[in-house]
């Protein structure tokens, strides 16, 4: 009977510990889905306001890394991406299952990631559309779902690696507090 229930406390702790990852097949069907419609319904370069200038659908595809900054060629960019997708599963299997909020904002980020890994071996570059900012001078680079979930991920993380308390220590006994303590209860 012992065994039996050692065996269900094992499947629920490894329930809890990958349950989450159910959430990367719908982040990646997501952004797959919307680069599909952006692809399918605009032309490269073409953009579309939605809100003024503000937000825009701008349909364009990005050679670099995230937010267009250049690392080399495309497979300097596929590599790159493929060992930070190591490191994040990595992070994930090592988080304590206890660490909920950690462990969803790592699937997020790995999500994300997946879905423009998929773009850089389909395509050799990925698929950006979502382009805000004020008139023609200020915009925030031109980014997609995927760059979305990876970006909110890692605010998730940092605020929760933030808010950790650090593990309390013991501290070693003071042998001069203990005689002290002697001299006074003598």
């Amino acid at each position: 009977m012992n065994d039996i229930h050692m065996g269900n406390n094992s499947q629920i702790s490894l329930w809890s510990k990958f349950s989450c990852l159910g959430l990367i097949p719908f982040i990646l069907a997501l952004d797959q889905l919307t680069k599909l419609l952006i692809v399918d319904s605009m032309h490269r370069n073409q953009s579309v306001d939605v809100i003024g200038s503000f937000f825009r659908l701008t349909y364009i595809h990005n050679p670099g890394a995230a937010f267009g900054l250049s690392l080399g060629g495309p497979e300097i960019h596929t590599i790159v991406s493929l060992i930070a997708l190591g490191v994040l599963v990595y992070l994930f299997w090592t988080l304590p299952v206890e660490t909920k909020l950690l462990r969803f904002a790592v699937t997020m980020v790995l999500g994300g990631a997946i879905g423009n890994i998929v773009d850089r071996v389909r395509l050799g570059e990925v698929v950006d559309f979502f382009d805000f900012g004020i008139g023609n001078q200020w915009r925030w680079p031109i980014f997609n779902v995927a760059d979305s979930f990876v970006t909110v991920g890692i605010i998730i993380l940092a605020i929760g690696y933030s808010r950790q308390k650090e593990p309390q220590t013991e501290q070693p006994i003071d042998s001069n507090f203990i005689d002290e303590k002697k001299n006074i209860e003598s």
